[in-house]
């Protein structure tokens, strides 16, 4: 037993000795004392026994860097002789050679350790990593194909090549190699993606890997690495049609639940293509039936992409929203409105009263699903959100205050609860409560949620500047009747109430925000050329009041999403973030402009 502890005792005092000289070796290097560096490297590889490699090359790359060409070369040769089988000192032999400017006896040294090469694993890696060391990439690959070879595999250092080639810059093997080692190795294929991500710029460099991917399809049908990547480069692409044709082929072939398609349809419903979102959707109806456990999901995303495809452009007809009514009801007559359904009946009557603006039955709905127990929280609590806003519509003050309170009480620190305060703070506002209001929205600016913090700042700074100026707050009374009919849609007495303001209170401060109301009525009532003609006149003619960032935004968003023109928005979030670097609307156009300048956004 003591004599075992002295052993340990003994290994680890050695260990610790072999550390302290090794690091005192490498301050002897950094700092140019090459010829110390060079005796401590020799005395840590004597004390190996020879068998440390690692101190064997720090000794002679010491010597080199001393200029001691010619004991560095005699050490070299003595190696060969006690090591013949270690090839990588004839890369060592060869980088000498190199700095002695002896180019030719150099490539023969690095040909004789690429000659020797055993059929051994370790040693071909071994040898490419020497010289990948000295960024000698055509001997590393030259290398790695011998070992292929001595191996009888191809697959055994296709990665190492292929990294050897996106190194030089060869994207076309590099490609060929990177596929070839996916090759049966799907734990591969996120590496893989990352690379080609990060490798291939140009076009002409992802048509490469499309020639090579069909390839590589054709050739192995079953492969489903080959598919996945092909089904990645489409959707890198938005050639969303054809990645959703491989993605439904790939489950149908591994006879999946379906969750790759249900993937893929986000994809492109963020991407806001509707019509491929669509169609992922309805195959999971479809072909997995009630009992799939995404069926029910896949109905809900299925109705929201319908609706959102309709609506997306202002463009739809009576009939379009007919005909989605239809499915809304037949859905919810086969399966009624419970846990699972929830979030499709919560979606139908936000449709039946922004769309079809048949207020009466979205309360209904909204109401019944309140009321339905096992619905999760959540759907409760924005279903409250949306009845109240509708019940508000509808001139029931008192029960939306209600279940905006409810919801407050119940989500306190969440979002939702920021949300139910905001709109509770409306509510007042609305009232004419303007100091209780502005109170609300002061606490409010430091919300979690940027959307809301930013329109609570827009909403006390909009009160404290129309309402501290006068003796009286009729006016702001007013106004805040006029924005209450336009929340309820009630829009020829929204029109006439702001009239009214005109006429009773000419040049008052309120000018620039019923011009901004009258836009949003306008454009609401799909009157686009009114709309735009009067948010430009606000930020041309009032580009110092508080509503001029609010039309520079609302226009951009209109010549982006509905006269589709890309190049006008483009200016106009450029004029926000540049000209109104504080407004709360600077960093959303900020990035909205790089997406529609090309830019790639994380």
């Amino acid at each position: 037993m003591k004599f075992l502890m002295s052993m340990i005792c003994f290994l680890f005092l050695s260990l610790s000795a072999n550390a302290q000289d090794s690091k005192l070796a490498a301050e002897y290097y950094n700092s140019g004392e090459y010829e110390k560096a060079a005796q401590v490297y020799m005395k840590l590889y004597e004390k190996s026994k020879y068998r440390n490699d690692y101190y064997f090359q720090q000794f002679i790359q010491s010597l080199m860097a001393d200029e001691n060409y010619s004991q560095a070369e005699n050490e070299i040769k003595d190696q060969l002789k006690r090591t013949p089988q270690n090839v990588q000192l004839y890369v060592t032999y060869g980088n000498l050679y190199e700095r002695m400017f002896e180019e030719e006896k150099a490539k023969k040294q690095y040909k004789k350790a690429i000659d020797n090469l055993p059929a051994d694993r370790s040693i071909i890696s071994k040898l490419g990593n020497a010289f990948l060391r000295l960024t000698k990439f055509d001997q590393a690959i030259e290398a790695y194909e011998k070992g292929t070879k001595l191996l009888n595999d191809e697959k055994v250092f296709a990665y190492s090549i292929a990294d050897l080639y996106r190194r030089k810059g060869d994207s076309a093997n590099m490609i060929k190699f990177y596929l070839l080692a996916a090759e049966n190795n799907k734990n591969m294929l996120t590496n893989l993606k990352t690379n080609f991500q990060r490798n291939l710029k140009t076009e002409e460099d992802m048509a490469e890997l499309k020639t090579q991917l069909f390839a590589k399809v054709q050739e192995y049908p079953d492969q489903v690495s080959y598919q996945e990547l092909l089904e990645w480069l489409y959707i890198n692409q938005k050639n969303y049609t054809k990645a959703f044709s491989i993605s439904r082929s790939i489950d149908l072939q591994l006879e999946e639940n379906g969750l790759r398609v249900m993937n893929l349809g986000r994809v492109a419903g963020n991407a806001k293509d509707y019509d491929v979102a669509i169609k992922a959707y309805q195959y999971i109806v479809d072909e997995k039936g009630e009992n799939n456990s995404y069926y029910f999901q896949a109905n809900n995303e299925l109705l929201s992409m319908k609706r959102k495809r309709i609506t997306q452009n202002f463009n739809y007809t009576i009939e379009d929203l007919r005909s989605l009514d239809e499915e809304y009801k037949s859905f919810l007559s086969e399966f009624g409105v419970n846990s699972r359904t929830a979030y499709l009946a919560k979606q139908y009557g936000d449709f039946q009263a922004l769309y079809l603006n048949d207020l009466p039955s979205a309360v209904t709905t909204l109401r019944s699903l309140v009321e339905t127990g096992g619905i999760n929280n959540y759907v409760t609590a924005n279903s409250k959100l949306s009845l109240a806003d509708y019940l508000l519509m509808e001139g029931d003050i008192w029960e939306s205050t209600l279940l905006y309170s409810q919801v407050d009480k119940e989500f306190k620190e969440e979002h939702l609860g920021e949300l139910a305060r905001f709109k509770n703070a409306m509510l007042s506002y609305y009232n004419g409560d303007f100091e209780w209001a502005q109170a609300q929205f002061d606490i409010l600016k430091s919300a979690t949620s940027r959307l809301i913090s930013n329109d609570a700042i827009d909403r006390s700074v909009h009160i404290m500047d129309n309402l501290n100026l006068d003796t009286t707050a009729v006016p702001l009374q007013m106004y805040a009747q006029a924005e209450l009919l336009n929340f309820q849609n009630r829009y020829e007495e929204s029109f006439e109430k702001l009239d009214s303001i005109k006429i009773a209170y000419p040049k008052h401060s309120l000018e620039d925000d019923i011009l901004y109301v009258e836009a949003q009525l306008h454009k609401k009532l799909k009157q686009y050329e009114e709309a735009e003609s009067i948010y430009k006149n606000i930020f041309e003619n009032y580009p110092e009041e508080i509503r001029a960032d609010n039309a520079i935004f609302e226009l951009a968003e209109m010549y982006e999403q509905i006269f589709e023109k890309p190049e006008e928005a483009e200016k106009l979030y450029e004029k926000l973030f540049l000209d109104y670097s504080n407004s709360t609307f600077a960093v959303e156009a900020r990035k909205r402009y790089r997406i529609l300048r090309g830019d790639d956004i994380q």
